[in-house]
């Protein structure tokens, strides 16, 4: 005899858990469940923040958001909270009251030792599958950003120093990486 197969989480499933405090997240059927961050994660979360909204929001290019906001991908029932993302003007149709329904122009995910396996392997095949067109890993240890492009001509980089900020192929500006992984 076999054995049963568990249950398949959806994000419906996850908008059903209690207020808690964690982060409930379902991708690829499976829940996952992140802790509280920590005052660095949410230090460098903030500059990160500022700085797009200094290149991407304030010349009215579109919306950053920063955890907890949900991204529903509606058609696998998959949802996430990043850390930060952004929509462009040309794609705030997937805006709705409860959060996003459908794939961010940019993901930004702060690395921790819950989440780093998450971030690298199942949370970028995801945002990659659901059309997220740039996708950062931000790794406070290496002070280094790694960044993905799910675009016609696939490719990733890392950066240590300044970090490009781009959108529909065009750069709007830098961030300068040795202030946002600066020591307080």
């Amino acid at each position: 005899m076999g054995t049963m197969p568990l249950p398949q989480i959806t994000w419906q499933d996850v908008q059903q858990l209690p207020d808690d405090g964690n982060r409930y997240e379902a991708i690829e059927g499976d829940l996952y469940v992140t802790p509280a961050p920590t005052l660095r994660h949410q230090t460098i979360s903030y500059r990160l923040l500022r700085e797009l909204a200094r290149l991407l929001v304030d010349p009215g290019l579109g919306r950053v958001w920063y955890a907890p906001v949900g991204v529903w991908f509606p058609a696998t029932d998959e949802g996430v909270q990043p850390d930060l993302l952004f929509v462009s003007n040309e794609r705030r149709g997937i805006l709705a009251p409860e959060g996003l329904r459908g794939a961010p122009d940019l993901v930004v995910e702060i690395l921790s030792p819950t989440t780093a396996s998450r971030d690298r392997g199942v949370k970028r095949r995801l945002y990659e599958r659901q059309g997220v067109a740039e996708y950062w890993i931000v790794d406070h240890d290496l002070e280094a950003v790694d960044v993905w492009r799910f675009t016609a001509d696939p490719r990733h980089e890392r950066f240590v120093d300044r970090l490009p900020v781009r959108l529909a192929e065009k750069t709007l500006g830098q961030i300068d990486l040795t202030a946002v992984f600066a020591e307080d």
